[in-house]
C-alpha cells in the first residue's frame, strides 16, 4: 500500500479539502480509552503507563486534525461552509469540543496537580464549553432551517451536536474537585447548566429515536454502529451528576449552600444510577442490533469510532458508580467493559490508519461520490461524475 495512493484526485492536497470533522472521533475514542485504562483496577501491569502514552498520542493528533481543519476553511472556505448544509458531516461537528474535552481530563489525571496546571485546564475548559456551545446551538439551527431531515432517515448521530454541552460539564466536575471554592462555583454553576441544556434535549431525541426504530426499522447498514450513540448522553450525563455532586460539597463548604450541596450529592447518585440503568437497557439492545447486523456484513467507515466513545463515557458512570455505592460488581463490570472498549479501539484504530495512510478514508461526503445532498450544491468547482444523492453512504469514508 503506497503513502496516499488513494487520496481523492491522488493529489495530497486534497486531504486538505477533504478533511471533516468525524475526524475528531478517534480523539474521543482514544482520550476515553486512555482514562479508563488509568481506572482500570485490577492489578498493576503498566495499564497507566500505556494511559499516558495513549493520551499523549491523542494531543499529537487533535493538533494535527485541527490544523487540517483550519486549513480548510481557510484555503477552501466555500467547500467549507458546504460542510455545514451536508445532514450528516454537520452533526460531527460536536466531536471537536468532545474530543478536546477528555484532554482537559487526561491533564488532571496524568500530570502533577499544580498552580500552573490547574491555570492551563481551566484556560482549555472554557475554551471547551464556548466550543460545546456553538455545536448545541449552530448545527441544531442548520437543521430547522437548512438540512432535509425526516424520521425515516433518522438516527442517532442526532445526538452527536447536543452531547458536547455534557461532556463539558462532566470535565467541569472533575476541575471545580481541584480548584478553590471561590473559582470552582462559577464552574459548577456553568456546568449545571450544560448539563441541563444537553442532557433534556438528548432525552428528546432518544423519544424520537424509539418512535423511530418502531415505525420504520434499524437503519441501513452503513449507520449501523450509531446505535451505540445513545450510550454517549446517558453515560456522560450520570458522570456528569457525579463528578459534580462531589464538586458541589468541596465548592460550596461554609457557605449557605452547604446543606444544598450534600443534597446535590446524593440527588446526583440517584439521578446518575436512572440515566445508568436507561443505558443499560440500551447497550444491550445495541448488542443485539450488532449481531444482527454481521449477518449483513458491515462496511468499515469512520463512524465505527462510535463503538468507543459511547461505550468509554457509560464506563467512566459504571467505575464512578461503583465508588459511590460501593457495589462490587459495578467494578468488576466497569473492568469488562473497558476490555471491551480497548479491543474495538484495536480494530478500528487499525482500519482507520490503513484508511488514513493510502487516504482512502479523506472523502468529505460533500465533495465526493458519496454524498448525500444534489452534486451541484457540494463542490468547490466542478462536480465529479457520478455523483448520487444517498444519504446512507454519507459516512462511508
Amino acid at each position: 500500500m503506497r503513502l496516499l495512493s488513494a487520496a481523492p484526485g491522488r493529489d495530497p492536497r486534497e486531504i486538505v479539502r477533504h478533511f471533516t470533522p468525524n475526524w475528531f472521533a478517534a480523539n474521543m475514542g482514544t482520550g476515553i480509552l486512555a482514562l479508563m485504562l488509568a481506572a482500570f483496577p485490577y492489578g498493576d501491569w503498566g495499564q497507566l503507563e500505556i494511559a499516558r502514552g495513549l493520551w499523549a498520542v491523542n494531543v499529537f493528533f487533535f493538533v494535527l486534525f485541527a490544523a487540517l481543519f483550519t486549513g480548510r476553511a481557510l484555503f477552501y472556505p466555500r467547500s467549507f461552509a458546504k460542510l455545514f448544509e451536508h445532514p450528516v458531516q454537520s452533526l460531527f461537528i460536536g466531536a471537536i469540543p468532545m474530543g478536546f474535552a477528555t484532554i482537559i481530563n487526561g491533564l488532571l489525571d496524568f500530570w502533577p496537580i499544580t498552580p500552573q496546571t490547574l491555570a492551563i485546564a481551566q484556560g482549555l475548559w472554557w475554551v471547551d464549553v464556548l466550543m460545546a456551545l456553538i455545536s448545541a446551538l449552530l448545527i441544531p439551527f442548520f437543521m430547522f432551517t437548512a438540512h432535509e431531515h425526516s424520521i425515516e432517515r433518522m438516527t442517532a448521530a442526532w445526538l452527536l451536536p447536543i452531547v458536547p454541552p455534557e461532556v463539558s460539564a462532566a470535565s467541569g466536575g472533575l476541575l471545580a474537585q481541584h480548584l478553590s471554592p471561590a473559582l470552582a462555583r462559577p464552574v459548577v454553576y456553568v456546568s449545571y447548566v450544560l448539563w441541563s441544556i444537553s442532557v433534556l434535549l438528548a432525552l428528546a431525541v432518544l423519544a424520537i429515536l424509539l418512535l423511530r426504530l418502531t415505525l420504520h426499522k434499524l437503519p441501513h447498514r452503513d449507520m449501523a454502529v450509531s446505535t451505540w450513540l445513545p450510550l454517549g448522553p446517558l453515560g456522560t450525563g450520570a458522570f456528569a451528576m457525579l463528578t459534580l455532586g462531589k464538586a458541589d460539597v468541596l465548592a460550596f463548604a461554609g457557605t449557605p449552600l452547604a446543606s444544598m450541596a450534600n443534597f446535590g450529592q446524593l440527588a446526583g447518585i440517584l439521578v446518575a444510577l436512572v440515566l445508568w440503568g436507561f443505558g443499560l437497557w440500551w447497550m444491550v439492545m445495541a448488542v443485539a442490533f450488532t449481531l444482527r447486523y454481521l449477518r449483513e456484513g458491515l462496511p468499515f467507515n469512520m463512524g465505527w469510532w462510535g463503538f468507543t466513545f459511547p461505550l468509554g463515557v457509560f464506563d467512566a458512570a459504571t467505575y464512578g458508580l461503583g465508588e459511590v455505592t460501593d457495589f462490587g460488581p459495578l467494578t468488576v463490570l466497569g473492568a469488562v467493559f473497558t476490555v471491551l472498549l480497548a479491543g474495538f479501539w484495536i480494530v478500528v484504530t487499525q482500519r482507520s490508519f490503513v484508511g488514513m495512510w493510502t487516504g482512502a478514508l479523506f472523502r468529505a461526503p460533500c465533495l465526493s461520490e458519496e454524498t448525500g445532498l444534489p452534486a451541484p450544491a457540494c463542490s468547490e468547482g466542478t462536480v465529479p461524475p457520478g455523483q448520487r444523492p444517498d444519504l446512507m453512504a454519507s459516512l462511508r469514508r
